[in-house]
C-alpha cells in the first residue's frame, strides 16, 4: 500500500517566504547588484571625506543626476523597442539655445522659451523617427549622424557661445534653483517623468506592445501592431524629454549651451539604460534599474570630483560600466562568444 502525500500548496510556499526574501525577490537580481554597488560607492568615499554624505552634498549630487536621468528614462524605453538614439546629447544643446534665444527675443517670457524648445525637440525627433523607420537607417547610423548634426545645428544657433540670460526671471530660477519640501524642483521633474514612463510601460497597452516589438518585431507586426508609428511616437517622446532636458540645462546654467553641459549626456544615457537592465537587442528593461544606474554613476562621478581625481577617469569609469553591463549581458543571455566554440 503506497502512502500518499499531501500536495504542496502555493499559500504554504508563500508563508514560508520571509518578507526579506519577498523583497528581494521583488526587487530582482540586477536592481539587487545595482543596490550593492550604489551602497559601496556611497560608503566608499563616505569614508574618505566626512562630507560626502552630507545633506547638501546628496542634493548636488541628485541634481547633477537629473539630466542624466531624463535622458536615460527616454532612452530605456527606445531601447525597450529595438532601438537606440545617440544624439541625446546635441539635441540637448540644441533645445538649451532655442530656449533662451527664444526667451530673450520674445521679451523675457519663459513660457516663449519653453515651448520653442519643446516644438524644437518634437521636430528633431520625428525627424529622427523618419529617417529610421522610411529612409531604413540603422538607428545607431541614423542617430551618430544626428548627434554631429544636431551639434551643428546648436553651435550655428548660437554661433558657438553661450546665449542669453534667463536667471532674471523667477520661473527659471525656481526650475534650476527652486525645492519643494527640500526636494531641488529638478528632481521633482524626474520623478514625474520616471512615473509617468514606468506606469507606461507597465500597466498601459503602449507599453506592451514596445515590449513586443522589441522582443519579436515579425510577431508584433503579424499581431497587428502599427511598428512605423510607434517608433516614430516614441522618438517624438524623445525629443519632447529631451527639451526638458535643454530647459534644466538652461535654468541651472543661467543661459543657453550649445555644448558646455550636454556634450557625453549620450554616453551616461546609454551606460545607465545598459547597467539597468536594459537588453541592447530590445524586450527587457525598466525605469527602477535605469534610475538606480543613474544614481550609481552619479555618487560615483560626484565622489571622484570631491576626492579631486582626473575628471577624465570618469570617462574611463562610464566606458568600463558599459562594457561591464553588456558582458554581464551576453553572459546571463548564453550567447556564443564570437569566433569561438559554444
Amino acid at each position: 500500500m503506497s502512502a500518499t502525500t499531501t500536495p504542496y500548496t502555493p499559500a504554504e510556499e508563500s508563508a514560508e517566504k520571509s518578507p526579506a526574501t519577498s523583497a528581494v525577490a521583488s526587487l530582482g537580481a540586477q536592481n539587487l547588484s545595482l543596490v550593492g554597488a550604489l551602497v559601496v560607492v556611497l560608503a566608499l568615499f563616505g569614508a574618505l571625506n566626512e562630507n560626502y554624505l552630507s545633506l547638501s552634498n546628496l542634493q548636488v549630487i541628485a541634481e547633477a543626476a537629473t539630466i542624466t536621468g531624463l535622458l536615460a528614462i527616454v532612452q530605456t524605453v527606445v531601447i525597450i523597442c529595438g532601438g537606440l538614439d545617440i544624439s541625446v546629447g546635441s539635441q540637448v544643446g540644441v533645445a538649451s539655445v532655442v530656449s533662451a534665444m527664444a526667451f530673450t527675443s520674445a521679451g523675457s517670457s519663459a513660457f516663449v522659451g519653453m515651448l520653442a524648445a519643446v516644438g524644437v525637440g518634437v521636430l528633431v525627433g520625428v525627424l529622427n523617427g523618419l529617417v529610421i523607420v522610411y529612409g531604413r537607417v540603422n538607428p545607431t547610423i541614423a542617430t551618430l549622424a544626428g548627434l554631429a548634426a544636431y551639434k551643428g545645428l546648436a553651435q550655428l544657433l548660437s554661433d558657438g557661445r553661450a546665449q542669453g540670460y534667463v536667471l532674471n526671471d523667477d520661473v527659471f530660477v525656481f526650475l534650476g534653483r527652486g525645492k519643494i519640501a527640500g526636494i531641488p524642483a529638478m528632481v521633482w521633474i524626474l520623478i514625474i517623468v520616471a512615473l509617468a514612463v514606468h506606469v507606461m510601460l507597465k500597466y498601459t497597452d503602449v507599453g506592451r506592445n514596445l515590449y513586443a516589438i522589441g522582443g519579436n518585431d515579425t510577431a508584433a507586426r503579424l499581431a497587428g501592431i502599427n511598428i512605423n508609428k510607434y517608433l516614430v511616437a516614441v522618438y517624438a517622446l524623445i525629443g519632447v524629454v529631451v527639451a526638458v532636458a535643454g530647459i534644466l540645462l538652461t535654468a541651472r546654467t543661467g543661459s543657453g549651451q550649445p555644448v558646455s553641459g550636454s556634450e557625453g549626456l549620450e554616453l551616461k544615457a546609454i551606460t545607465a539604460a545598459a547597467l539597468g537592465g536594459c537588453a541592447l537587442k530590445g524586450g527587457k528593461g525598466g525605469v527602477g534599474g535605469t534610475l538606480l544606474a543613474v544614481a550609481l554613476l552619479g555618487a560615483l562621478e560626484n565622489g571622484l570630483t570631491v576626492e579631486g581625481i582626473n575628471t577624465f577617469w570618469q570617462n574611463v569609469a562610464q566606458g568600463a560600466l558599459l562594457v561591464a553591463a553588456v558582458v554581464i549581458q551576453q553572459r546571463r543571455n548564453g550567447e556564443r562568444a564570437v569566433g569561438l566554440p559554444n
